[in-house]
């Protein structure tokens, strides 16, 4: 089967896409075959070298996956030959990923795939919306009626809390740093749009949100918390998703004073039952139409190593090239 892998960490370059020997679905596994991945700038930092854990060799590049069972193995009870599905949290924790035609995937990370729902959407949706969903509701605790702040709301995860955010019945700002991001915003459901490159983004908040807002999602690697905490409510919640080497400044004297909190996690360490109740949840937002994932652009799996270049570039380097996902199709 041809697959995109890596026999060293290294630079987008060591990735190489060929033939590697198809799996076969051991016990509680399921053989898919691949519609559609999708990239996440997890899979750049393992590549590039982040020690995270141990790595297989060669190793499978990727999270996320949609297609269709296309064998199963002993002791697999939710899914049969021909089902479409749907899964994150492979290549982690020492998995293969999902970068192939063919990948073995324990049944417990997979979820059924509704009808109506294209592989990419579900690609695309993926480790985003598992994660939006454990922080906006599992550790975020958010309420209808609540005023969300999200940085980035047109990116993958950004544009993923201000659409679930909104289902859920919170006022929702978000951030973006051009025009045409600004507009994705808007047409994604944010009730009010801060330009940060043009604009103080607390003088802003606050016009929209005089006591602040109740949760505050960063999806950035080296967040300003100084500007965060300004933004927040008394008793406001910060989610976190910086990288791990991020230290910033942390203002704890306003932090404190107004009882605030702050959460950070990672979606692969939460439990398979954990996930599981995200997806169904993700499941039914999809079906409705209230979760429509944001896709930059669609690449053949060939140009995985193309695709890594633009991922870390946006991430990493904060170019800002994307807005939305990137998709790969084998």
């Amino acid at each position: 089967m041809k697959a995109a892998y890596i026999e060293q960490t290294g630079p987008p370059e060591v990735i190489t896409f060929g033939e590697l020997e198809k799996p076969r679905p051991g016990s509680g596994q399921v053989l898919v075959r691949t519609g559609a991945v999708s990239v996440n700038p997890i899979d750049t930092y393992i590549r590039n070298g982040a020690n995270y854990w141990p790595l297989p060799t060669p190793y499978v590049i990727g999270c996320d996956i949609a297609g269709v069972v296309e064998e199963v193995g002993g002791d697999v009870t939710r899914y049969q030959v021909g089902d479409r599905v749907w899964g994150s949290n492979q290549g982690l924790m020492g998995r293969q990923g999902t970068f192939a035609e063919f990948c073995a995937i324990d049944e417990q990370w997979l979820y059924p795939l509704p009808e109506g729902v294209t592989d990419e959407t579900a690609a695309a949706t993926a480790l985003v919306g598992i994660t939006a969903h454990l922080g906006l509701f599992r550790d975020g605790e958010l309420k209808a009626g609540e005023t969300v702040f999200v940085q980035g709301g047109s990116g993958g995860v950004g544009s993923t809390v201000l659409q679930m955010a909104k289902a859920a019945g919170a006022r929702v700002i978000a951030s973006a740093g051009s025009a045409q991001k600004a507009q994705i915003c808007h047409e994604l459901g944010a009730d009010q749009v801060v330009r940060y490159d043009a604009q103080d983004v607390v003088s802003a908040v606050k016009q929209f949100a005089t006591d602040g807002v109740q949760l505050y999602w960063e999806t950035r690697r080296e967040p300003d918390l100084d500007v965060a905490v300004n933004c927040m409510s008394e008793r406001g919640r910060l989610i976190l998703m910086a990288g791990r080497d991020a230290r910033p400044a942390f203002p704890l004297g306003p932090f404190y004073v107004k009882g605030c909190r702050a959460i950070g996690f990672v979606m692969f360490k939460a439990t398979a039952d954990e996930q599981r109740e995200c997806a169904d949840r993700i499941n039914d937002m999809l079906v409705a139409g209230r979760l429509k994932p944001r896709i930059d652009t669609v690449l053949p799996l060939c140009d995985a190593a193309e695709a890594h270049r633009r991922q870390e570039a946006s991430t990493v380097r904060q170019s800002g090239q994307l807005a939305g996902k990137l998709v790969l199709i084998p």
